[in-house]
């Protein structure tokens, strides 16, 4: 493939920016009056208004030009089909098969793994069923009121993040609580007011040796035993999500509680694998499947969608638009909706895990920026925080407001004002305020300057009708496949994450000498040993 500078697409869309750099939002909205009518696309039950982003008809034109000449369709229909373009690790990338329908055909290596797929979700859904019901009892005898999940990165954030968000279809006699942190404070905190005998810990780690989660594992079997005394009671108060039965039986936990997934599925993408037991405890077998189902609506659409109507094509490009060519550095994620908290936080593991890559497929070392910052946090908090900057600052911030328009919680007027929120910053950001309408409010003119605001801020508007599992299941999916669209482009592998690695094996390594005599080994940099000095030195 020819490097992705070198591509006429890209070549033409350098050019093209050069005609775009000073467009104003404002002239654009003039000349076309239906562009906000135009500029949208649907899918999955979601809504897109790209309307307010500084591109015409020829630079969407460019970009779809782009996705074809970088291969995006075949590159798409080669990750559905199974194959292997997890290159790095020889695997394939089926999180989409997770949430196929019963009756869906996904071959990898020769055999159909959906069928295992859905043997895992109905083993999954019975035991919910228990838990929901009060029926698994813990060792002494009492039901089972408080679940704790003990993980980290996909293993955490996918989960913490769904039941958060899912919190209003919940069963509320039931408390969950997400340790990931291998920080001490962060499982003694969330035990410190549970009942041993009414806890359940669901560990979650495919190979049983992630050395944060077995770590709060471990203090949470002590933490059990020192009040159930028995080493028999680890079995009905702890369950596992792994595929190391030999290490799930060490520890304690009956392999018949249990539940595995597969090396096709990467840990930033395995939220509805059973990773995500603890959101089906919380909100209900039938739920969790609305849950799927959602994903693959969204699933179908990206595969079978025009690209130019197609959600995660339209937002990928658009991305690359402000990331390669205005050089803008971040996006901001702003779901208006309280149970969205955490949605911001799961789309930077899984953008900035998948994306943060510097070297091609072939090897080469990129000379084009790849995967964006991305932060965030729900409105209407963030405008007291750091819309500021967005509106007014030095930095270009193309972001992402998603809303919905009917609330879960009906109290007038809240819903309403919530609203109007999105619709007003996304009007000030893309048309902002000038000078002369400052001054013909009557303002100071030397204070003038300070009220001004330049506007042509580009914002993406995603509205649904309601946050539901299925809702939310398509949402999550669109930024899954969003990210895909732009490693294709980028020609990187949006599927391993090697660059985590070597901190934790380094790590690995420092962990014994804080507990030694014996000087800091000299193959450390002076700064680094140092530092182990002084932090034996003073930590008591």
């Amino acid at each position: 493939m020819s490097k992705l500078t070198d591509l006429s697409a890209w070549q033409a869309l350098e050019t093209h920016y050069y005609d775009m750099a000073e467009v104003q939002l404002r002239e654009l909205f003039v000349s076309d009056p239906q562009r906000g009518e135009r500029l949208t696309a649907e899918g999955a039950g979601l809504y897109l208004d790209y309307s307010k982003h500084r591109v015409t008809d020829e630079t969407l034109k460019l970009l779809l030009a782009l996705a074809a000449e970088a291969g995006v369709e075949k590159k798409r229909d080669a990750m559905f089909a199974g194959e292997k373009i997890n290159i790095t690790e020889g695997r394939a990338v089926l999180h989409t098969a997770l949430r196929a329908p019963r009756d869906a055909v996904i071959n990898v290596d020769g055999k159909n793994v959906v069928p295992d797929v859905h043997e895992v979700l109905d083993r999954m859904g019975e035991f919910a069923d228990q838990i929901r019901a009060g029926k698994w009892l813990g060792y002494t005898g009492k039901p089972i009121k408080n679940i704790v999940n003990i993980g980290i990165g996909g293993s955490d954030l996918g989960p913490v993040m769904a039941y958060e968000a899912l919190k209003h279809y919940s069963q509320r006699d039931l408390t969950l609580r997400f340790v990931s942190n291998v920080d001490g404070t962060d499982i003694a905190e969330k035990t410190r007011d549970l009942d041993p005998a009414e806890t359940l810990f669901i560990v979650s780690s495919k190979t049983f040796t992630t050395q944060e989660t077995m770590t709060n594992a471990r203090t949470a079997r002590q933490w059990l035993l020192s009040a159930l005394k028995d080493d028999a009671a680890v079995a009905r108060h702890f369950v596992a999500v792994s595929t190391n039965a030999t290490e799930v039986q060490k520890f304690g936990i009956d392999t018949a509680n249990m539940f595995g997934f597969w090396d096709w599925v990467g840990g930033r993408y395995s939220m509805d694998s059973a990773i995500g037991l603890s959101v089906m405890i919380a909100v209900g077998p039938d739920n969790y499947r609305e849950l799927l189902a959602g994903f693959h609506d969204m699933d179908e659409h990206f595969r079978t969608a025009p690209a130019d109507k197609n959600l995660p094509m339209l937002m990928g490009l658009i991305g690359i638009w402000y990331n390669n060519f205005f050089g803008a550095e971040s996006v901001a994620v702003l779901p208006y909706d309280q149970y969205l908290a955490y949605f911001p936080a799961y789309l930077q593991q899984l953008d900035m895990e998948s994306n943060g890559k510097h070297i091609t497929l072939e090897g080469q070392t990129v000379d084009y920026q790849t995967g964006p910052i991305i932060w965030g946090q729900p409105g209407t908090n963030g405008q007291h925080a750091f819309y500021q900057l967005i509106h007014q600052g030095t930095k270009l911030i193309p972001c992402d407001f998603i809303g919905f328009c009917q609330t879960l919680n009906v109290l007038p007027p809240h819903h309403d004002l919530l609203m109007a929120n999105v619709f007003a910053q996304t009007e000030a950001l893309a048309f902002g305020k000038t000078y002369e309408q400052v001054i013909a409010d009557g303002v100071d003119p030397k204070i003038a300057p300070h009220r001004v605001f330049d506007g042509n801020r580009p914002t993406s508007t995603i509205l649904a009708d309601r946050l539901t599992p299925r809702t939310l299941g398509a949402l999550i999916a669109l930024y899954e496949h969003k990210v895909f669209v732009q490693g294709a482009i980028w020609d990187i592998n949006s599927f391993d994450q090697w660059g985590v690695e070597l901190g934790k094996v380094l790590a690995s390594k420092i962990a014994p000498e804080l507990d030694s005599k014996a000087e800091p080994d000299l193959k450390h940099d002076s700064s680094t040993n140092t530092l182990i000095r002084r932090y034996r030195a003073r930590r008591g």
